[in-house]
Order: structure tokens, then sequence, then C-alpha cells
């Protein structure tokens, strides 16, 4: 069984012959075309919050249970369980607790594990996903402004419930919705969790 094919055909990191830069030829070329043809390229710029430390546990089995050979399956398991930690303030240390999220990170199998936990993120015909281990790039394109906004607005909408059920959380300070026209309109801001999204001037 090949684990790429468990991984969305969007998900370009830590995987054999991906890169940033091909991510980025993607995202460069959708833009362009929108721009040549006269349309609207919106896109939202997220930035998930402490990613590794919020692969929950009891969830990533119950995803890894669905799609891996049972000896794959009990591996993980194994590698995931009987983890504790403890806290030091100062002289004073806490006793051991259970880990019940987080997966190594700097180890082989912590960023593969990140990706086969958040491969089901929701998509749409109507977007263009580009991920990169945790940093996400949607895009939507039409020569509507306001048809343009309410394709990405509703990507997100997915995303927001798939991250509520999932528990992951998006950085709004280092998460942007950028407009690309050649055109003077200004397209209505997206919004992810009701949190204000900086919004970046038009890029012309």
């Amino acid at each position: 069984m090949h684990i790429d094919g468990l991984l969305p055909i969007h998900q370009f990191g830590f995987r054999n012959n991906h890169s940033i830069i091909q991510q980025c030829h993607r995202v460069i070329n959708k833009i362009k075309e929108s721009i040549e043809g006269n349309k609207i390229c919106n896109s939202v710029f997220l930035d998930i919050q402490q990613a590794c430390d919020k692969v929950w546990h009891r969830e990533l089995l119950y995803k890894l249970k669905l799609h891996l050979p049972d000896h794959f399956y009990l591996l993980l398991k194994s590698y995931l369980s009987e983890n504790h930690f403890k806290v030091k303030i100062e002289d004073e240390i806490s006793v051991y607790q259970p880990t019940g999220a987080g997966v190594p990170q700097g180890s082989v199998q912590g960023p593969l594990l990140y990706l086969l936990y958040t491969a089901d993120v929701p998509t749409t015909q109507d977007t263009l996903m580009a991920t990169f281990a945790n940093d996400t790039v949607l895009l939507s394109s039409d020569p509507d402004l306001v048809r343009a906004t309410e394709k990405l607005q509703h990507h997100l909408n997915l995303l927001q419930n798939w991250l509520e059920q999932w528990r992951i959380k998006i950085n709004p300070t280092k998460s942007a919705q950028v407009t690309f026209t050649i055109q003077r309109d200004i397209c209505p801001p997206v919004n992810l969790h009701n949190t204000p999204i900086p919004v970046k001037k038009q890029v012309k």
C-alpha cells in the first residue's frame, strides 16, 4: 500500500516529487489565468495554529483505522500510546499526565501523521486549494466580484465546520484575505470563525 494514495492532490508537504516551488506555481498560475481572463481571483491564506500539537490521538487513530491495514494501524497505535509529560515551574514539578495530542516534531513519522490527520479537509469544485503541510491557500475566480467571494465563503464555511469537528484552530493574526484583480472594485471580505481577517490592498 502506497501512503501517497491516502493524501489529497493539493497537499505538497513532505512528499516525494512534490515541492514548495511546484505548489507556488499552481497558485501563481491560477492568479495569472484569472487576471488574463479579466476575472477576479479572491484568495485566503490560512495559518494553522500549533499544527503538530493539535493532532488529537483518539481522532487520529480513528482515521488511521479506516484506511490502514491492521498491522500498520497497531504499530502506529503503539507509537502514540503510553506517552506522558510533566511541567516544571521554577522548583515545582507536576506529576506525569498522559499525552492526548501532538506528534513528535523532528521525527520522520510526525509530519506524515499530521498529513494523514488532515487528509480529509473539505474541497469544492469552485475553488483551488493549495496546501504545504499546515500552510493553506484557497482561491476562487469569477468575472463577478460577488460570485467570487461567495464561492470562497462557501468553502470557508465548510472548512470551519471541519476545523471545529477535529479541534483544529486557525491563527487569525497570521492569516489574510487578498484580492487579485486589474479592476478597481473592492471584493467583499470573507470571514472565518467570525474573526476579522486583515484585508490587504488589491494587487493590480
